[in-house]
């Protein structure tokens, strides 16, 4: 048996960013899709919950994020109100009801906070510490939006040294145009990118 045969397998986390009913249908900064992505990401995760050491939530949990919040947005730099923290609609997409994650990160309070790693958990950790508690050497990425703070976190993952994957299915750029310039950054930084149904 070759030493690659023999390997044991990496010890994987499921970082689940930001499925928010605010970035879905009806909310606030509504992406076409959105909720169809939190019923199909639900579903892997009740499916697959044996393949992860550990799953993480990201929550864009914003109270005063300063410049990240305009009248006028320009939707680069600047955005209407979303995921404001103690509403509905910074909660957990109800998709998500029985996902009972194991670590549940919260970001972006006083600043943009699009990436998991800017975020902490209750008892003070960041999504890095939590990982590295847990041993982690790899992780999956899915969830609201592909183009902003799903690829943020995946960026931070890789380059933190992390096996880093976006599954592909289980995610959704803002626009056709944004995704494909997402997915073109993402693979230079060594993501790799595939479909759940090949994991």
């Amino acid at each position: 048996m070759s030493a690659a045969a023999s390997a044991a397998p990496s010890v994987r986390a499921l970082i689940v960013v930001d499925v928010q009913p605010t970035f879905c249908e009806g909310g606030e900064l509504a992406v076409d899709g959105g909720n169809q992505v939190a019923e199909d990401v639900a579903a892997y995760a009740a499916a697959h919950r044996d393949r992860y050491e550990i799953v993480v939530t990201t929550q864009d949990w914003h109270i005063d994020p300063g410049e990240h919040f305009s009248d006028h947005p320009d939707f680069v730099g600047s955005w209407p109100p979303h995921g404001i923290a103690d509403t509905p609609n910074a909660a957990l997409h109800p998709a998500l009801a029985d996902l009972r994650p194991d670590v549940s990160v919260k970001k972006g309070q006083y600043a943009h906070g699009y990436s998991g790693f800017e975020g902490t958990d209750a008892d003070g950790r960041t999504l890095e510490q939590a990982l590295r508690d847990a041993r982690v050497e790899a992780v999956d990425v899915v969830g609201l939006v592909e183009s902003h703070c799903v690829k943020r976190t995946a960026l931070d993952a890789v380059g933190l040294g992390l096996e880093t994957r976006v599954l592909t299915d289980l995610t959704i750029p803002v626009t056709p145009e944004q995704g494909e310039q997402a997915r073109a950054e993402l693979t230079a930084a060594g993501v790799e990118l595939v479909p759940s149904v090949a994991r």
